[in-house]
Protein backbone atom coordinates (compact mmCIF):
# COMPACT_ATOMS: atom_id res chain seq x y z
CA UNK A 1 0.00 0.00 0.00
CA UNK A 2 2.78 2.42 0.88
CA UNK A 3 4.70 1.60 -2.30
CA UNK A 4 1.58 2.26 -4.41
CA UNK A 5 1.15 5.70 -2.84
CA UNK A 6 4.84 6.40 -3.35
CA UNK A 7 4.66 5.30 -7.00
CA UNK A 8 1.63 7.53 -7.60
CA UNK A 9 3.40 10.50 -6.00
CA UNK A 10 6.49 9.98 -8.11
CA UNK A 11 4.35 9.74 -11.25
CA UNK A 12 2.51 12.95 -10.37
CA UNK A 13 5.77 14.77 -9.71
CA UNK A 14 7.24 13.56 -13.00
CA UNK A 15 4.09 14.56 -14.86
CA UNK A 16 4.23 18.07 -13.36
CA UNK A 17 7.92 18.42 -14.17
CA UNK A 18 7.24 17.35 -17.74
CA UNK A 19 4.37 19.86 -18.03
CA UNK A 20 6.58 22.64 -16.67
CA UNK A 21 9.36 21.69 -19.09
CA UNK A 22 6.89 21.91 -21.99
CA UNK A 23 5.49 25.26 -20.80
CA UNK A 24 8.86 26.95 -20.39
CA UNK A 25 9.63 26.25 -24.05
CA UNK A 26 7.28 29.14 -24.87
CA UNK A 27 9.30 31.62 -22.79
CA UNK A 28 12.16 32.62 -25.06
CA UNK A 29 14.57 35.52 -24.42
CA UNK A 30 15.17 38.05 -27.19
CA UNK A 31 17.79 36.82 -29.64
CA UNK A 32 21.05 38.69 -30.14
CA UNK A 33 20.95 39.36 -33.90
CA UNK A 34 22.48 42.15 -35.90
CA UNK A 35 23.52 40.64 -39.21
CA UNK A 36 24.87 43.87 -40.63
CA UNK A 37 27.84 45.77 -39.25
CA UNK A 38 26.49 48.44 -36.96
CA UNK A 39 27.66 52.04 -36.85
CA UNK A 40 29.60 51.52 -33.64
CA UNK A 41 31.41 48.35 -34.76
CA UNK A 42 35.12 47.99 -34.05
CA UNK A 43 35.85 48.08 -37.78
CA UNK A 44 34.71 51.72 -37.85
CA UNK A 45 37.47 52.64 -35.37
CA UNK A 46 40.28 50.21 -36.15
CA UNK A 47 41.26 48.49 -39.37
CA UNK A 48 40.17 44.85 -39.00
CA UNK A 49 41.62 42.72 -41.81
CA UNK A 50 39.51 39.79 -43.02
CA UNK A 51 41.77 37.19 -41.38
CA UNK A 52 41.49 38.93 -38.00
CA UNK A 53 37.73 39.37 -38.39
CA UNK A 54 37.49 35.64 -39.11
CA UNK A 55 39.39 34.78 -35.93
CA UNK A 56 37.26 37.15 -33.85
CA UNK A 57 34.04 35.80 -35.36
CA UNK A 58 34.89 32.18 -34.64
CA UNK A 59 36.21 32.71 -31.11
CA UNK A 60 34.60 35.89 -29.75
CA UNK A 61 31.61 37.29 -31.62
CA UNK A 62 28.97 34.85 -30.36
CA UNK A 63 29.24 36.36 -26.86
CA UNK A 64 30.92 39.71 -27.53
CA UNK A 65 28.91 41.27 -30.36
CA UNK A 66 25.43 41.67 -31.80
CA UNK A 67 26.22 38.86 -34.26
CA UNK A 68 25.53 35.70 -32.28
CA UNK A 69 25.16 32.50 -34.29
CA UNK A 70 22.89 30.31 -32.20
CA UNK A 71 23.39 26.52 -32.07
CA UNK A 72 20.41 24.17 -32.41
CA UNK A 73 20.13 23.64 -28.66
CA UNK A 74 19.48 27.35 -28.14
CA UNK A 75 15.85 26.55 -28.93
CA UNK A 76 15.54 24.43 -25.79
CA UNK A 77 14.79 25.91 -22.39
CA UNK A 78 16.44 26.24 -19.93
CA UNK A 79 19.58 25.98 -22.11
CA UNK A 80 18.60 29.14 -23.98
CA UNK A 81 18.38 31.09 -20.72
CA UNK A 82 21.86 29.85 -19.80
CA UNK A 83 23.24 30.90 -23.21
CA UNK A 84 21.49 34.24 -23.05
CA UNK A 85 22.97 35.01 -19.64
CA UNK A 86 26.47 34.23 -20.97
CA UNK A 87 25.91 36.45 -24.00
CA UNK A 88 24.61 39.34 -21.89
CA UNK A 89 27.55 39.05 -19.49
CA UNK A 90 30.02 38.80 -22.37
CA UNK A 91 28.60 41.89 -24.06
CA UNK A 92 28.72 43.83 -20.80
CA UNK A 93 32.46 43.12 -20.61
CA UNK A 94 33.26 43.73 -24.29
CA UNK A 95 31.00 44.38 -27.24
CA UNK A 96 32.71 44.57 -30.63
CA UNK A 97 29.48 45.97 -32.08
CA UNK A 98 29.63 48.94 -29.68
CA UNK A 99 33.42 49.39 -29.64
CA UNK A 100 33.43 52.93 -31.08
CA UNK A 101 31.27 54.06 -28.16
CA UNK A 102 34.16 53.38 -25.77
CA UNK A 103 36.64 56.15 -24.96
CA UNK A 104 40.04 55.77 -26.61
CA UNK A 105 41.55 54.76 -23.30
CA UNK A 106 38.88 52.11 -22.78
CA UNK A 107 39.42 50.85 -26.34
CA UNK A 108 43.13 50.42 -25.62
CA UNK A 109 42.35 48.69 -22.31
CA UNK A 110 39.87 46.35 -24.03
CA UNK A 111 42.46 45.44 -26.66
CA UNK A 112 44.96 44.65 -23.89
CA UNK A 113 42.33 42.61 -22.07
CA UNK A 114 41.63 40.63 -25.26
CA UNK A 115 45.32 39.80 -25.55
CA UNK A 116 45.59 38.85 -21.88
CA UNK A 117 42.52 36.62 -22.08
CA UNK A 118 43.76 34.54 -24.99
CA UNK A 119 47.33 34.46 -23.61
CA UNK A 120 46.11 32.97 -20.32
CA UNK A 121 43.53 30.78 -22.11
CA UNK A 122 40.63 32.24 -20.12
CA UNK A 123 38.89 33.06 -23.40
CA UNK A 124 37.13 31.63 -25.17
CA UNK A 125 35.50 29.93 -22.19
CA UNK A 126 36.12 26.20 -21.88
CA UNK A 127 32.35 25.66 -21.67
CA UNK A 128 32.14 27.27 -25.13
CA UNK A 129 35.10 25.45 -26.68
CA UNK A 130 33.78 22.04 -25.59
CA UNK A 131 30.87 22.47 -27.99
CA UNK A 132 32.59 24.80 -30.49
CA UNK A 133 35.90 23.00 -31.04
CA UNK A 134 36.77 25.31 -33.94
CA UNK A 135 36.87 28.31 -31.62
CA UNK A 136 40.08 27.19 -29.92
CA UNK A 137 42.84 29.55 -31.04
CA UNK A 138 46.01 28.13 -32.56
CA UNK A 139 49.40 29.62 -31.72
CA UNK A 140 49.49 31.14 -35.22
CA UNK A 141 46.12 32.82 -34.68
CA UNK A 142 47.27 34.14 -31.32
CA UNK A 143 50.39 35.60 -32.96
CA UNK A 144 48.26 37.27 -35.65
CA UNK A 145 45.96 38.70 -32.97
CA UNK A 146 48.93 39.93 -30.90
CA UNK A 147 50.39 41.79 -33.89
CA UNK A 148 46.99 43.23 -34.84
CA UNK A 149 46.30 44.34 -31.26
CA UNK A 150 49.67 46.07 -30.99
CA UNK A 151 49.28 47.90 -34.29
CA UNK A 152 45.68 48.81 -33.36
CA UNK A 153 46.76 50.26 -30.02
CA UNK A 154 49.49 52.23 -31.83
CA UNK A 155 46.96 53.57 -34.34
CA UNK A 156 44.66 54.68 -31.51
CA UNK A 157 47.55 56.57 -29.92
CA UNK A 158 48.39 58.27 -33.25
CA UNK A 159 44.74 59.29 -33.73
CA UNK A 160 44.81 61.16 -30.44
CA UNK A 161 47.91 63.20 -31.21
Amino acid sequence: MVSTKCTRSVKKILLWLFAILILIQFIQPVRNHGAQVVLNDISNVIAVPDNIRGILKKACYDCHSEETVYPWYANIQPLNWFLNSHIQKGKSELNFSEFSMYSTRKQQNKLSAIENSFNDNSMPLSSYTIVHRGSVLSSEEKALLRNWIQSSKDSLIRKNF
